[in-house]
């Protein structure tokens, strides 16, 4: 059979029917052990928290759509982030863009410089300013693209360029994107990571994380930590990334075409002062975007002509964009980044990147366009 494509790969691999019984879809291993024949002599597990059939073909489909060859999946995006920091020891550096989710700001700032890591935030769309920040120590560098909540796009092929002459470990946040839409391991990225719980399970009803890489001696060492740190998920979450990752191509295209259609209202009205969009070509980084991805994803960032109680009121108007943290579901979602999912980031910092009180974030669901629309012509009525 010829190389399977996207969607074939993510109703097919790692699936295969059950050979017991013949059950189509993958059944969920909900057990904790497995029992040997004799010491050390079993049928390839041992115990769940070191590997789970159903876990195994979940793990085996995101490496298949990633185009990696291992695949490790978490109990949450902020345990396989640690799993890969693991990867650092005290007194390693790592450049880090400057527009990130504000739990990986946190777990930087709070949680790994106390264990010696030191961390620069730089604005990574100027590739140059990667050459400002190394250090003698420098390890790793760290990407988001799109960027949270600023939706920045960041040159990966000039940073894995940067990381291999410098002998750097590059990590791409694919989360926004998904492998759908941008596949960072085939523009020279050492390592992707995801939180699971966001477009790729795509239904708001599980909290889960992976990482994806080509490396083994990578591979070797965050397995080791997988197993013994323990951050692993349940059998059952992994069931519904599962089905989720089963329509991500027909989720991704919805949520793409609804998410151009809400960028174009937003940027003709006239009580909005900025619309971010990769898909827009205002974006200032339009033309990456056509070169590195295949699609525009489905956030929307945008810029009220108002102060904080304005986007308060125009944030409690809204019925069908529902306000709450997380994205990537199939309903749409509004944050307030300075309050909501950025508020670990101090209130300088916040005004210097631009994350202002009247920046909303909009997860663009894939509901009908024109509902959408009209609940976001209802609100700004309020503003």
């Amino acid at each position: 059979m010829s190389q399977m494509k996207f969607e074939t790969k993510a109703i097919h691999i790692g699936q295969e029917p059950d050979k017991t019984t013949g059950a189509i879809i993958v059944p969920i291993y909900q057990t904790s052990t497995y029992v040997q024949e004799s010491p050390g002599k079993h049928k390839g597990y041992e115990y769940s928290r070191t590997a789970n059939p159903t876990r195994l073909a979940l793990e085996k489909c995101l490496a298949s759509l990633e185009e990696a060859r291992f695949g490790l999946a978490f109990s949450s995006g902020m345990a396989a982030i640690s799993v890969v920091m693991n990867l650092l020891k005290a007194g390693d550096h790592v450049i880090s863009c400057d527009d990130l989710y504000g739990g990986t700001y946190r777990i930087f700032e709070k949680v790994y410089k106390d264990y010696g890591l030191e961390f620069s935030y730089v604005d990574l769309t100027s590739p140059e300013n990667l050459s400002k920040a190394l250090r003698k120590n420098s390890k790793m560098v760290w990407v988001e693209t799109p960027t949270n909540p600023l939706l920045k796009v960041i040159d990966l092929k000039k940073v894995s360029e940067f990381a291999k002459k410098h002998n750097l470990i590059s990590v791409v946040d694919n989360t926004f994107a998904t492998p759908y839409f941008q596949k960072p391991l085939s523009l020279g990225i050492d390592i992707v990571v995801h939180s699971s719980t966001k477009y790729l399970g795509g239904h708001s009803d599980l909290v889960g994380g992976a990482i994806l890489t080509s490396n083994q001696a990578y591979y070797d060492r965050m397995k080791f930590c997988q197993n013994a740190v323990g951050g692993v998920p349940g059998p059952f979450d992994c069931f519904l990334v599962l089905r989720g990752l089963k329509t991500l191509s027909l989720r991704m295209r919805e949520h793409e075409d609804n998410a151009i259609q809400v960028a174009n209202f937003l940027s003709a009205h006239k009580k909005v002062k900025r619309v971010i969009f990769p898909g827009l070509k205002s974006h200032p980084d339009y033309k990456l975007v056509q070169k590195q991805m295949n699609g525009f994803g489905g956030i929307v960032s945008f810029e009220l002509r108002s102060n904080l109680a304005g986007a308060k009121r125009f944030l409690r108007k809204l019925k069908l964009f529902s306000l709450a943290e997380s994205l990537g579901g199939v309903e749409s979602l509004a944050d307030h980044p300075g309050i909501m999912t950025h508020s670990s980031i101090p209130p300088a910092l916040r005004r210097k990147l631009g994350i202002s009180d009247s920046l909303i974030r909009l997860s663009v669901g894939i509901e009908n366009k024109e509902d959408l629309l009209e609940d976001l012509r209802r609100a700004l009525s309020f503003v």
